[in-house]
């Protein structure tokens, strides 16, 4: 059977949404399906036709994201879905290949996900392409290191955090610059972040901020929310829970952790969803106290490799020929020149012997700048055939901080 796939208009959306709902096991509330709708670019769905019924969806929010030396649009795939009904007839696979012509028509060279299941994209040429850390920390056990950054001209303020939103958006957007992996926040991301109604609260209290700032302004915030209250015994046993933390300097950010981590009655913090490389794991003086657990985080596909290699920048030159496998993307197969270093870059066809061979999905996890490519090399997974030239690729196309986004989109 075949499923014509094609947008979806405004008027569609009773049809469409539902399936997106049915195929997460998600159930929200009217105003939470509300914000939905509000962030759905309509030009930018697909749908698969059954006769008259949305057997499948998939979509794209239009983004801005920071890649190694700079910024680059992308796109950011959301809403893939397929009724349980018709699932193992191809629909899924359908929806992927057209949004992915779809997004070379566009002229994005770039598309990045979350997956809900981290078995399903490689398949379609996504690599794993950042990692996240969550961190569960006794209150009691954590000390910094004794020479954590201070800046007396910092002060701590307490704020209601849709009071403060201008505030909280500058700071991010100037952060947000600086790491691979995260992107612009449009008015009704916003919106999200900073939703405060009972069924966004699930019980873990409303939202809180804090703002680091002097005298010329706000150098960081953290907003979180406060859940629990005493035990038995009458000891307060309270829970932080960390929503985001942002500085602009290492002072401000060591002082909000400082604060979250000191704040009265609560024992225990939580905090999803940190960078892999979050400067808190120096600063605490016992990392273990930590108790991190690890997380994929964004998935990347490279949808034009030579548009896409030329558009970041390199920590080292390189001068190797790779060899793209691409059953998805046809025109990404085939022998490129790689010619990088930090002030630029070349991708050009060739018919020279390749240096190495690898699926696209390796240039997805790599490029960002934390991918796997040593590692892949290791498990088999990509050929080398001089010498050298996958550490010299890797170690070019790494980046410091590493990538993360933070975001669910």
């Amino acid at each position: 059977m075949t499923y014509p796939i094609r947008p979806i208009d405004e008027s569609e959306w009773p049809l469409y949404f539902p399936v997106i709902e049915e195929a997460f096991g998600w159930t929200p509330h009217p105003q939470q399906r509300e914000r939905f709708k509000a962030e759905t670019e309509f030009d930018r769905t697909l749908a698969a036709f059954d006769g008259d019924v949305i057997a499948g969806t998939a979509a794209v929010l239009s983004f801005t994201m920071t890649v190694p030396g700079g910024r680059l649009p992308v796109a950011g795939v959301t809403s893939v879905s397929v009724l349980p009904s018709h699932r193992r007839r191809g629909i899924l696979s359908a929806l992927m290949r057209r949004q992915l012509a779809d997004i070379r028509e566009r002229g994005e060279s770039v598309a990045a996900l979350y997956a809900s299941e981290a078995a399903i994209y490689g398949r379609y040429g996504y690599g794993r392409a950042a990692h996240e850390l969550s961190f569960r920390i006794n209150k009691a056990s954590s000390a910094f290191v004794g020479n954590a950054p201070v800046d007396p001209s910092l002060r701590i303020r307490v704020a209601t955090p849709a009071d403060v939103r201008a505030d909280l958006e500058r700071v991010f957007a100037s952060v947000a610059a600086r790491r691979p992996g995260r992107y612009d926040r449009r008015p009704h991301t916003w919106d999200s972040v900073l939703a405060d109604e009972e069924f966004d609260q699930r019980g873990n209290g409303p939202l809180r901020s804090l703002l680091a700032e002097d005298d010329d302004g706000v150098r960081g915030y953290a907003l979180f929310r406060i859940t629990g209250s005493w035990d038995a015994n009458s000891v307060p046993d309270k829970e932080l829970k960390l929503q985001e933390l942002e500085a602009t300097d290492p002072a401000a950010y060591a002082l909000l952790w400082r604060n979250i981590l000191d704040r009265d009655l609560v024992s225990k913090v939580e905090a999803g969803s940190r960078p892999a490389d979050d400067p808190l794991i120096a600063l605490i003086a016992d990392q273990r106290q930590l108790r991190a657990t690890w997380a994929d985080d964004l998935w990347v596909r490279v949808v034009e490799v030579d548009k896409a290699l030329t558009s970041r920048a390199y920590s080292a030159p390189v001068d190797v020929v790779i060899e793209v496998e691409d059953d998805v993307c046809p025109w990404n197969a085939g022998r490129r020149r790689l010619t990088a270093d930090p002030t630029g870059a070349e991708c050009k066809p060739v018919e020279d012997e390749p240096d190495v061979t690898l699926p696209v999905a390796a240039l997805g996890s790599a490029y960002l700048g934390d991918g796997l490519l040593l590692e892949s090399l290791q498990a088999g997974l990509l050929r080398e055939h001089s010498s050298g030239s996958v550490r010299a690729l890797a170690t070019a196309m790494s980046w410091s901080p590493k990538p993360w986004c933070g975001l669910v989109f």
